[in-house]
Order: C-alpha cells, then sequence, then structure tokens
C-alpha cells in the first residue's frame, strides 16, 4: 500500500452544470490524497490533514484538475497536421489517406504511437478514443505505448473495405482482424476496444453489418466513428443509401446506433436525427478546431440540448490544429457563440472532462477527481505566460478558467499525473 498526498487549488465538474450548477465542485486549499493510484479522500486541507498527518504532503501550485479525456482524435494524422488547402473529402484524398498507408510500415506505426501518446500527455489529457488505421498492428503500437504509460485509452482497427488502395480491407479479414484484436487488447490494463468503421461511404453494407454483429457480440465495446461532419460528405451519405431517412439511419439500420455510440462532428443534424440519437443513448464529441479548420461549420449546442444528447469533446487530429484540449474547449466557446450560444467555462471544462468520460463510459474511472476514481490530473498554471498572468491576476476563478481556456496551450501544463505519478514535468520536458 502506498498512501501520497497532494496540496492544492483542486477544481472539477463531475456533472454537466446546464442543468446541476451544484456539480461545480472547488476546493480553494484542497488535499488529494492517493493510494496505490486511487484517489481515497479528497476535500478541504483544514478538514482532511489531521487524518493524514502521517503522510508526507506535496504541494502543487497551481489549478488541479481532472486529467483531459479527448473524445475523437486520430493518431495517424498527427505528421498531416495543418495541412493546406481542402475540405472534407478532398482533404482525406490529399493528404490522410497517403499518411495512413505509411503505417504498412510497423516501425512507422510504433515510431508514431509513442510520439503522438507522449504529445497528449504533455497537453494534460490522460485518457482518449483513438483512430488507428486499417492494419491491425497500428492498434498494437498504440495499445503497447499505452500500457507502457498506463494511460486510458480505447481504440479498435479502422473498417474500410471500399477505402482506396492500401487502406482496403476485406470483409473477412475486417472480421478476422477485429476479433484477434479483441481477444488480445479488451480490458488488459487501462485499455477498451472500439468498434470503428471509419464512416459510412468507406464500408460495404456487408462490412457496416459486420460492425454491428461485433458489436451485438460484445456489448462491453464502444462503436467510433464519424458522423454529418461536411456538406458535401452529407450529400454523398444520402447519394449511397437513398431510403435513409437521414445520415444518422444509414447506420442505425445495420445496428450501430447505442448507448455506447460515439459519433464524431454530428454538426448538420436534423431534429429526427436528434431525437433518435437522444432516444438511442449515443453521444456526440464534438470537435471545434476541425470543424473551423475544414470549413465544416458550427456544432449547434441549443439543438443538442433541446433533445438532451451526451456530449463530450474532440481535438480530431489532425484536422483539429491543436493537442491542446483547453485551446479546444476556447474554441468550443466560439462554436458555441456563432450560433448564439455563450458556452460557460465551467461547462467546457466538463466536456473536457467528466462529459468525454462519460461518453467513452470511463466516468466511474477517471473524469471528476473523486474518492474511488482513478488518480488522473492536471496541474495548470494560469501564469504560463505573461499575457495570461496579467489577465488572471486577481481574477475569479471563472474567469482564471475561461483565460486559460481562451489564452492556454501546453505551455499552461505544468504537470501531468496518470494514477497518481508524474508522467509529464514541463521544468524537466518529460517525466521527472
Amino acid at each position: 500500500m502506498t498512501l501520497k498526498a497532494y496540496r492544492g487549488e483542486i477544481l472539477s465538474v463531475s456533472l454537466d452544470p446546464l442543468p446541476r450548477p451544484d456539480a461545480i465542485r472547488h476546493d480553494p486549499d484542497g488535499l488529494l490524497v492517493v493510494e496505490d493510484g486511487i484517489i481515497v479522500a479528497r476535500g478541504a486541507y483544514a478538514d482532511l490533514a489531521d487524518r493524514y498527518q502521517s503522510i508526507l504532503v506535496e504541494s502543487l501550485a497551481g489549478l488541479i484538475v481532472p486529467g483531459f479525456v479527448d473524445a475523437h482524435v486520430h493518431y495517424p494524422q498527427m505528421d498531416r497536421i495543418a495541412a493546406h488547402g481542402e475540405q472534407l473529402l478532398d482533404w482525406l484524398e490529399r493528404h490522410i489517406f497517403p499518411a495512413e498507408q505509411a503505417f504498412a510500415d510497423r516501425a512507422h506505426a510504433r515510431e508514431v504511437a509513442d510520439l503522438f501518446l507522449d504529445e497528449l500527455l504533455r497537453n494534460g489529457t490522460t485518457s482518449a478514443l483513438v483512430f488507428p488505421t486499417v492494419h491491425a498492428h497500428s492498434v498494437d503500437a498504440l495499445f503497447n505505448a499505452a500500457l507502457a504509460r498506463n494511460m486510458r485509452i480505447a481504440s479498435g482497427k479502422v473498417l474500410m473495405d471500399l477505402g482506396p488502395d492500401g487502406l482496403r480491407d476485406t470483409v473477412e479479414a475486417a472480421r478476422d482482424d477485429s476479433e484477434a484484436l479483441i481477444r488480445c487488447w479488451r480490458n488488459r490494463g487501462r485499455l477498451s476496444y472500439a468498434v470503428t468503421p471509419r464512416f459510412a461511404l468507406t464500408s460495404s453494407d456487408a462490412q457496416l453489418r459486420l460492425a454491428g454483429e461485433l458489436l451485438a457480440a460484445h456489448p462491453d465495446m464502444l462503436l467510433h466513428t464519424h458522423l454529418a461532419e461536411n456538406v458535401q460528405e452529407c450529400a454523398a451519405v444520402i447519394d449511397r443509401f437513398p431510403d435513409a431517412y437521414h445520415y444518422l439511419d444509414a447506420y442505425d439500420r445495420f445496428g450501430l446506433v447505442g448507448a455506447r455510440s460515439v459519433f464524431a462532428h454530428a454538426i448538420h443534424m436534423c431534429g429526427r436525427s436528434c431525437a433518435r440519437m437522444a432516444q438511442a443513448g449515443a453521444g456526440i464529441a464534438i470537435c471545434p478546431s476541425s470543424n473551423l479548420f475544414l470549413g465544416s461549420g458550427f456544432f449547434d449546442f441549443a439543438q443538442a440540448d433541446t433533445h438532451g444528447i451526451r456530449l463530450g469533446l474532440g481535438t480530431d487530429i489532425g484536422a483539429g490544429t491543436s493537442f491542446s484540449m483547453l485551446f479546444t474547449a476556447g474554441l468550443a466557446y466560439q462554436a458555441a457563440l456563432a450560433r448564439g450560444t455563450a458556452l460557460d467555462p465551467f461547462r467546457a471544462l466538463y466536456l473536457a472532462t467528466a462529459g468525454s468520460a462519460a461518453l467513452l463510459h470511463i466516468g466511474d474511472r477517471v473524469g471528476s477527481l473523486l474518492p474511488g476514481q482513478e488518480a488522473d490530473f492536471v496541474v495548470l498554471d494560469s501564469g504560463a505566460t505573461p499575457l495570461l498572468a496579467r489577465r488572471t491576476a486577481g481574477a475569479s476563478l471563472a474567469d482564471r478558467l475561461f483565460a486559460l481556456q481562451i489564452l492556454g496551450d501546453d505551455r499552461a501544463v505544468a504537470r501531468t499525473y496518470v494514477m497518481g505519478e508524474c508522467a509529464w514535468d514541463r521544468t524537466s520536458g518529460g517525466t521527472p
């Protein structure tokens, strides 16, 4: 048994504060007690100090928040971040498919997986739902790297039997590879598996049916795919599925819309599809950075809230332009405002932590810094840059948090902790 204690200002938002403002928990001088990687106590230092007086307490300067949970990101695309000049479908053809074809090389996959996960930790992200490629060994590379870092990662082989040369599988190969990967990796360490058809245009009906069969056979797994991201894409899907009521229905007919389904984007949704998503308990990973970068549009928070749809936040690297969930939360504010909604900074923090964790069905494990949860947390420095320091001097908690989301990035992450162990330290440029 190993007990550790951390003292500092602690903030978490365990439930959506839009209907539940009492979900905001702030300990201005707090204590977080960790036993073998699990939080066993959290509260005011004055209330807990006597009980844990025999434990060495480490004081952390900054704002302690839960480790960020990235609900949608592509690790093979990190080398094509900031690729110029196209909207979604052309961008895939010109930039992304060639980058993913390089993952036929196992050594390349291992190299990128290591770099990718280190970049997540540098930005304070400790859990993520990750797209690999169609190559089974791209999943092996990611999961091996995640095990080495003790990170909570969900992923699964991409299914795309209608993909381009070098990225095209078959229904039979997809079934065999997926079943083998599930047997090998599901629930090892802090890993979980996600059935991952790329999107409706890159899988045949037979392969989409296979995805539904895999989900039915393994009900503990996630479904991870894209939905209603771009106007041209939506039109192409309706052409492909002329009998579908809407884009979501193209998935629904194959059993892919359920309580464990995570759909990235969903910015061009009709009321009927929103109602169906809410009824099924499915959720949306909002990706404002990539939506802006590819000219796709702005997510409609009011529409989603009207229907009670579960929401999380994703960076969507490499159409997304930053690994920072702080930066992504700031863009979510701007995207919401473009459609007439002012996103509260506490709600933005919820989406980047407990909201995304709930979307990934790991909300009992991470996201809220509650006793019984895993001790993944981040120390944020509101004085990381001269501008941040000046803007936040004497500011309220809400103003400090909002400034961190609008002006912050990886520089504001002083430390990242995984299961109570420091996994990233800004002063040393890595683990201490």
